[in-house]
């Protein structure tokens, strides 16, 4: 696509961005015509609204054999119609954030709180400039489901093995799933005892799409 097609294509435009638009294809080939759930913000981010991320959807899967939410955030890659963005390698912070609850969570807990997570990451992204790439690891300072006893207080970082990164109109987007880890399995990291990618390879075993559930200890 040149920049004339991506004129002709968006420009006038007002029913999805081109960035948003290559997010909902690539999961349409993963779920068809199922209707996600989908969390908005009623201000935008960048007119200013408190939210960094525009929106987050859920989908119902049954994938790796088990039963669970699939989330995904529209935000943190460049969404909407930007000529100076067109052609960029990466599109803004060059991801977006997805994550995989177990079917028996939803029940416990409101999966909003998921959405609560994956904002504060984004105030975190866009307020100190750094971003995540695979293996990276971040602590929780307490549960990553607030008002739960789960033993999960940190988050790992993968390429999402379903969803392949995305050549969009404004660079490649890469799907980083977000993984629920222990204590234990933080102080580790920490520690050196163990790498990141050591730590993700043992939760494969058995769990090869990394679904996170709250009660794992």
């Amino acid at each position: 696509m040149n920049l004339a097609d991506y004129q002709s294509r968006y420009k006038e435009r007002t029913d999805v961005g081109p960035g948003w638009e290559a997010i909902d294809l690539a999961l349409e080939g993963i779920y068809g015509g199922q209707k996600p759930e989908h969390w908005g913000t009623l201000v935008k981010g960048f007119l200013g609204g408190p939210d960094p991320i525009d929106g987050i959807s859920m989908y119902r899967s049954s994938a790796g054999g088990r039963e669970h939410r699939h989330f995904c955030s529209y935000g943190f890659s460049n969404l909407y119609y930007d000529e100076e963005a067109f052609g960029k390698e990466f599109s803004r912070w060059g991801f977006e954030l997805t994550f995989r609850l177990a079917e028996s969570n939803v029940g416990m807990h409101d999966p909003v709180w998921v959405c609560n997570v994956m904002q504060n990451l984004g105030r975190y992204v866009f307020q100190s400039e750094k971003w995540f790439e695979e293996f990276h690891w971040i602590p929780a300072n307490g549960p990553i489901c607030l008002d739960s006893d789960t033993s999960l207080v940190g988050l790992a970082f993968v390429r999402d093995s379903e969803v392949p990164p995305l050549d969009t109109p404004h660079g490649r987007v890469e799907l980083l799933q977000m993984v629920g880890i222990t204590g234990n399995e933080l102080d580790a990291i920490r520690g050196k005892q163990r790498t990141c990618a050591d730590v993700i390879e043992h939760l494969r075993v058995g769990n090869p799409l990394l679904i996170t559930d709250l009660a794992r200890q």
